[in-house]
């Protein structure tokens, strides 16, 4: 099988959301696909093989990160889409069936990938009691993201507070599904982006993501109706650092970004 790591979310290597990409022609049994994902030991790992015939998508697509399956992955879809386009593997426009559902990458003729993927339903909630404490800082408010994305968005005061997070990795397992989205408002917007955040995900292995396309779908409504507009784009302060275009359209949401294929090998287990 080969194995290739790509940096999605950006247009250079080393920055960005690593992914691991393997193509197979079936997938083999899930302790085979978590055992890879571990030995990755990124994010995510993508897992993709092609669909016969009137299918009602061309390929069949999981991910994996090094502790679990999860339900969506943006950054693994992207780095995904990417190989299949650099290595001839499809051309145009390719569909994923997934566990969301059929999600739909489309190559731009900049060079970046347009996924488009359903919109996370966002409800208010209370701020939870010890958040603030596990988190390193007061949220405004707190919204629950629904099942597809199973995070908590915390608002923040502003964009320093967002890049000083330190938070309790353990002690925020205990309150969402997946982990926590930190964000705020971007300070100032004539550097290139609209809105920050930070991911973090103790509950399925990642104590910080470093791009996360997922949780853009959160992002995108909560900020376009604060702003007044549906295409924004974020930029989620990582030590890596990456930006996500978005483009709010109702119940789906555009995310583009680039991608960069950074190693490329076979493994031989």
């Amino acid at each position: 099988m080969r194995i290739r790591i790509v940096d999605a979310f950006t247009d250079r290597p080393f920055a960005g959301n690593p992914a691991g990409v393997l193509l197979l022609d079936a997938f083999p049994d899930d302790e085979r696909l978590q055992k890879i994902a571990l030995e990755v030991n990124h994010a995510e790992t993508a897992f993709a093989h092609r669909l016969p015939e009137g299918a009602e998508a061309d390929w069949a697509l999981r991910w994996f990160t090094p502790a679990t399956e999860v339900n969506m992955c943006g950054h693994a879809t992207l780095a995904t889409a990417h190989v299949l386009h650099t290595t001839g593997a499809h051309q145009g426009a390719v569909r994923f069936a997934t566990r969301s559902g059929v999600l739909v990458a489309t190559p731009q003729e900049d060079g970046s990938i347009t996924l488009d993927f359903p919109t996370a339903p966002l409800t208010e909630v209370e701020v939870p009691a010890g958040v603030a404490e596990a988190l390193g800082a007061e949220p405004r408010a707190a919204f629950d993201t629904g099942p597809n994305v199973g995070d908590l968005v915390l608002e923040l005061a502003d964009e320093k507070t967002i890049h000083a997070l330190t938070p309790d990795h353990k002690a925020l397992a205990a309150y969402s599904e997946r982990g926590i989205i930190a964000t705020a408002r971007a300070e100032d917007p004539t550097r290139g982006y609209d809105f920050v955040s930070r991911c973090f995900f103790p509950n399925v292995g990642i104590d910080e993501d470093p791009v996360t396309g997922s949780a853009h779908t959160a992002l995108a409504p909560f900020w376009s109706e604060r702003l007044g507009r549906p295409d924004l784009t974020g930029l989620q302060a990582s030590p890596r650092s990456g930006r996500v275009r978005t483009q709010l359209r109702g119940d789906r949401t555009l995310l583009s970004g680039r991608a960069v294929t950074v190693i490329e090998g076979e493994l031989l287990t």
